[in-house]
């Protein structure tokens, strides 16, 4: 229990940062601008069920994968760890601009853009795919593997109900509230990701000693 509920909070914080409901909002109500509230709780309900689908395919055979193509389970966390800095160091310099999509062209595309751009790659992106996949690398027991799999249930449901509350929010937060939220989480995601990459390097080096 001493350890199960460190690495809950880290699992959550850590996905929870790197999947930003926060940043994908100002996103989702310019795609859905055109749509009424039921039209935008279906599209929600379709992307963080794909979203959540798919990254849990990702956590629960992701080892399988990495074993057949004969890559390293000791390399890829750190190339993971790597790419999660990447995302948070270049969110934590982005601005955000706004996306030009015709009325029509939403209205036409509102079932796709449910599962593409916004359940994959924004709500499921690389970064939460290799940041779940290191995660599940750090479970050593199945408790843990349990954790892992119902906080990444928990985030993508707390992001169903930020993105349906996504127009109070920005309302409330305003442009540069929201933008201060973005940039204290990337900073967060940042300071995970060179916490995993040390933890990740340590074994590394353990091998090479006991090689010498």
């Amino acid at each position: 229990m001493d350890t199960l509920l460190p690495y809950a909070l880290l699992c959550f914080t850590s996905l929870f940062t790197i999947t930003s409901p926060f940043g994908t909002m100002p996103v989702f109500l310019t795609m859905t601008q055109s749509l009424n509230e039921k039209e935008r709780k279906a599209v929600i309900t379709r992307a963080t069920l794909v979203a959540c689908g798919a990254l849990l395919l990702f956590v629960l055979f992701g080892q399988f994968l990495l074993k057949f193509i004969g890559i390293s389970t000791n390399v890829f966390p750190n190339l993971g760890c790597i790419i999660i800095f990447r995302i948070g160091f270049n969110n934590l310099q982005a601005r955000y601009t706004p996306m030009n999509l015709r009325k029509e062209e939403i209205k036409e595309y509102a079932k796709d853009v449910s599962v593409t751009p916004l359940g994959i790659p924004l709500l499921c992106g690389p970064g939460a795919i290799a940041n779940a996949i290191v995660l599940m690398q750090e479970a050593d027991t199945l408790s843990m593997k349990a954790t892992l799999v119902a906080m990444i249930i928990l985030v993508y449901l707390v992001t169903f109900f930020i993105l349906r509350g996504a127009g109070r929010l920005v309302k409330v937060l305003g442009e540069t509230g929201n933008n201060v939220m973005m940039r204290l989480m990337e900073l967060i995601l940042m300071v995970i990701a060179v916490e995993c990459f040390v933890s990740g390097v340590r074994p590394i080096l353990i091998n090479i000693l006991h090689a010498r």
